[in-house]
């Protein structure tokens, strides 16, 4: 393990870096074998688009990164809608053969909640939501795009923000209750999961994200955090199904081990079994699959997990009982393409000290 903390710890210290800050957790069976955090949580207080740099807090304001630092997950918060559907589909209160135009009437014939969870529907990958602030514009686009999908239904996978956003409509049709209580209610509550939530948060503790602003950003909010990053979930009111969880790696891990489980920490079940294995055997719903891009060497035998734009991973091995959380904050200042080779290193790091350890 002193490998994977080393490269995780030098992942700040690179030129470029990957991110000014970054935390690592993994665990095997009930014991965390690795956990470490580098760099700064906060560091910048504007971006300079001229001299392409960030324009750095007074020295004595930088917030250093720590192992319970909360961050904006990002695309991390679809595994949380992904588990509350599957909750209903256990209890019988939603089937994944059942027509999304059952619930929302505007969706053509033939797209599934399976699609949905599946990013098989055909639905484009997003819509500017954040260009409209009216509730009713936001869902017009959506219905739109639902009565003539971008691609065909079920004929291959185009990953989408909007089939999560649907699923979150179904939810909290079919419930009378929102996202934010669903996940409360039926995951983080009962896992004691006590500091993921929604924000806005108080930013001290909290990852910086951007200096969000047009051209390269899709909406003029300044430097964020405690606010959700993602400008389609911010419009949406910051609960959103593809966006707006904040959580710590010791939060995540406790719902890794908890899949890793069957579904149960301590006394807590979120899950059967038989849900869970819904969930994560390919081609997985809501969770990707072997995924050698951010998986490394974890890939290959059914490790499951996701990405998050703002620098977040998770990933699970039921064939080795062994999880990996990765959180950074690489899009502070502002966002770049800095790709996942630290991810798939960490990952594989992980996987040799598995192997070695037997």
């Amino acid at each position: 393990m002193e490998r994977l903390v080393r490269g995780v710890r030098a992942l700040p210290e690179g030129r470029p870096a990957w991110a000014p800050g970054v935390v690592v957790l993994a665990g095997r069976g009930p014991v965390v074998v690795a956990e470490a955090a580098a760099g700064w949580a906060r560091r910048y207080r504007a971006y300079d688009p001229e001299a392409d740099r960030g324009l750095e807090l007074p020295r004595d304001q930088w917030e250093e990164m720590r192992t319970g630092t909360v961050f904006d997950l990002a695309s991390l918060s679809k595994l949380f809608t992904a588990i509350a559907a599957v909750q209903q589909i256990e209890r019988g209160h939603l089937v994944l053969s059942d027509q999304v135009n059952a619930y929302l009437p505007a969706f053509a014939p033939g797209i599934s909640v399976r699609q949905l969870l599946t990013h098989t529907s055909g639905l484009a990958p997003e819509l500017p939501f954040y260009a409209h602030r009216e509730r009713s514009a936001q869902l017009d686009l959506l219905w739109r795009e639902a009565a003539a999908p971008t691609g065909r239904p079920d004929t291959s996978y185009l990953y989408s923000d909007l089939n999560l956003i649907s699923l979150q409509l179904i939810l909290e049709q079919l419930t009378g209750r929102p996202l934010d209580a669903l996940v409360h209610e039926g995951i983080t509550g009962p896992l004691g999961m006590a500091s993921t939530g929604y924000g806005p948060l108080a930013p001290p503790g909290v990852a910086a994200t951007e200096d969000q602003r047009r051209p390269w950003a899709k909406a003029d909010r300044g430097m964020i955090c405690g606010e959700v990053h993602d400008e389609n979930a911010w419009a949406l009111g910051g609960v959103a199904g593809h966006a707006g969880l904040f959580s710590t790696a010791q939060d995540l891990a406790v719902l890794c081990r908890a899949l890793l489980n069957g579904g149960a920490y301590g006394t807590a079940r979120i899950l059967g079994a038989g849900a869970v294995a819904a969930l994560l055997d390919p081609p997985g719903l809501g969770f990707g699959i072997d995924q050698p891009y951010f998986m490394g060497e974890l890939a290959g035998h059914g490790a499951a997990g996701h990405t998050g734009f703002t620098g977040t991973s998770l990933v699970l091995d039921r064939a080795t009982d062994t999880f990996l959380i990765l959180l950074a904050n690489t899009v502070h200042p502002r966002r770049r393409t800095g790709g996942s080779a630290p991810r798939a290193a960490a990952a594989t790091r992980l996987a040799r000290a598995v192997v070695r350890a037997g």
